[in-house]
């Protein structure tokens, strides 16, 4: 017989931590990774419509994630394995950089949007600035690894910067808003 995937301990509206803890899932520690899962799936979907080029940062992200999620789902920081470094954050740091100097410059705010993997990641971006809120706000009751926070808030950037370098290799480039009304980015 298959094992069900269904083990029914939720619908007390509790859930366990990695430790075997048992908590409520309105807990902060629980909101936290469920928000980086969501992250994890929504970055599925942007891969999903991406160049080739994009879906390998996609991928090692989403690992990366996983880890960061487990990281969050326990409380003894000794028994976390491959937790978040600030060497992490510098790789996304240099990553960023190296894909910006495809692009042109932005002086204005850009509307999300554009090809599907663009807009896809634009959304992913978004996920990604609640999911550091959701971590933050659970820092200010638990201890974690400040580094979460470092690293989810650069990777918002980073998918930013994913979204746009999308939007120019794939489509017409990003639409501008300004105090002059929307435009279309100049591609040179």
């Amino acid at each position: 017989m298959v094992k069900p995937i269904y083990t029914k301990k939720g619908d007390k509206g509790e859930t366990n931590l990695l430790s075997g803890e048992h908590i409520e899932k309105i807990n902060e520690r629980v909101e936290a990774y469920g928000t980086v899962d969501e992250l994890i799936s929504s970055l599925g979907l942007a891969k999903v419509y991406s160049s080739e080029f994009l879906k390998k940062f996609l991928l090692q992200i989403q690992k990366k994630l996983f880890y960061l999620a487990s990281e969050l789902a326990t409380k003894d920081l000794k028994k976390v394995q491959n937790p978040v470094k600030p060497e992490d954050v510098i790789k996304l740091e240099r990553e960023m950089d190296d894909i910006s100097t495809l692009m042109p410059p932005i002086e204005n705010f850009i509307i999300p949007g554009g090809t599907p993997a663009a807009a896809f990641l634009h959304q992913a971006r978004t996920i990604c600035r609640r999911a550091e809120r959701e971590v933050i706000r659970l820092s200010k009751v638990e201890i974690i690894n400040v580094e979460i926070i470092r690293y989810l808030n650069r990777l918002s950037d980073y998918l930013f910067v994913l979204a746009r370098y999308a939007n120019l290799i794939d489509g017409e480039g990003d639409q501008i808003i300004s105090r002059d009304g929307i435009s279309q980015q100049k591609i040179k």
